[in-house]
């Protein structure tokens, strides 16, 4: 079977390549006190595995944009593929924090791979708000994962420890791998000339951020998804911890949150063709600003119960279905010929932004309160908010 464009296969394929950093990161947030047990360390320790698995992500998509360009998306793909496999494996036999650290860096390095790669097939073919409903529907197939991993991980958990968790995705990259060698055809029509070294590179990038519009959404997706990250990495410990929830209530708590996620997307996939892209992330970032200060509040002065983090965050999530795939689209339509290295450059701000927000995060972890986390997600939205008008605003000037 090959995997045809407009097809729903292709799609849900590159959905799945897409959520192998969601399925990276969320099948083992279940398990993240015990492995500090285990290993013999504490939470903030154990949170670097998070933060050192942004910091792998912002430093292998530098490289896979560009290398997809050059080499063609399904060669580049099989190889991060390959390399995720002995990556995961590595986490599974691991005995040490430090080890596990490195990893899991080596892990995001290549799991970045099918992310940038994906986002630039979308770019080579489709174009405008096709290319952003695409990635919409992506999105909606894509939050299932995070609904189903932390329920599995806490399973598996149970069932075999935190290990198989990683067994599991050993499993997850080799079937992927064979998909792509057997099914995906190759969606790049001219190969670059640009130099894949690292000073050519930047030069790339360099280019790319001349485009004001491309800041503008790249500040925007990464403000957005830095957010998000504010949430997956403290959401263990503050429910667990401070709230007092088991691994599998933390697990089935989180499926609830990606509802909102889920429903953004839907939302995105339905309007995007009919409002265009701005039109739809209009209706997003109200959604971002309502469930942030409502978090805030709710955990301020409400009950001390978890319901004052889960029903806000799902609004929030909603914000970030909508507002993720519009803002990736938009910051790439302007770069056909370069669809990898616009993925990249916007993947390493958005992962090396995230990775800072999560290690401050990590920083507050352990004093039991709660309030860090909606305190840290009121300010990204806002933030992106204020950078939304400011996109308005400069595209109203140029009109």
């Amino acid at each position: 079977m090959r995997l045809r464009p407009n097809s729903f296969a292709l799609t849900a394929v590159l959905a799945l390549l897409t959520a192998m950093g969601p399925l990276s990161v969320d099948m083992y947030l279940p398990s993240m006190p015990a492995i500090a047990r285990e290993l013999g360390t504490n939470a903030s320790h154990v949170q670097l595995t998070l933060s050192a698995f942004l910091a792998g992500f912002a430093v292998g998509q530098f490289f896979h944009g560009p290398l997809s360009d050059r080499f063609g998306r399904k060669p580049t793909l099989l190889a991060a593929l390959g390399i995720y496999v002995v990556a995961s494996a590595a986490c599974a036999f691991t005995d040490s924090i430090g080890l596990l650290i490195l990893a899991r860096f080596a892990q995001a390095v290549a799991a970045c791979g099918p992310i940038v790669i994906a986002r630039a097939i979308v770019r080579d073919l489709y174009e405008g708000p096709r290319a952003g409903r695409e990635m919409a529907r992506m999105g909606m197939i894509m939050g299932v994962v995070p609904a189903i991993a932390p329920v599995l991980g806490g399973i598996l958990h149970d069932l075999a420890g935190w290990r198989s968790i990683f067994a599991v995705m050993v499993l997850v990259g080799f079937g992927l791998a064979y998909v792509v060698a057997s099914a995906m055809p190759e969606t790049l029509k001219i190969r670059s000339t640009h130099s894949i070294s690292p000073f050519g590179i930047l030069r790339s990038f360099g280019d790319l951020v001349k485009n004001r519009t491309y800041c503008a959404y790249v500040a925007l997706v990464s403000l957005v998804y830095a957010g998000l990250f504010c949430f997956i990495s403290a959401s263990s410990f503050i429910l667990q911890g401070v709230y007092g929830l088991s691994e599998i209530g933390f697990a089935l708590t989180f499926a609830f949150n990606v509802i909102g996620f889920v429903t953004g997307s839907m939302l995105a996939a339905r309007y995007s063709l009919t409002r265009g892209l701005d039109g739809t992330i209009a209706i997003g970032v109200p959604l971002l600003i309502l469930g942030s200060l409502t978090m805030l509040a709710g955990v301020a002065v409400g009950p001390h119960s978890a319901v004052m983090i889960v029903a806000p965050v799902m609004l929030f999530l909603a914000g970030v279905g909508l507002i993720l795939p519009q803002g990736l689209a938009a910051a790439m339509a302007p770069f056909p010929d370069r669809a990898g290295a616009a993925s990249s450059c916007l993947g390493v701000t958005q992962m090396t932004f995230s990775a800072l927000v999560g290690a401050g995060i990590g920083l507050t972890l352990g004093g039991g309160s709660a309030l860090p986390l909606p305190l840290a997600m009121s300010g990204v939205a806002l933030a992106a908010a204020l950078v939304f008008l400011a996109l308005k605003r400069m595209q109203a000037g140029k009109a």
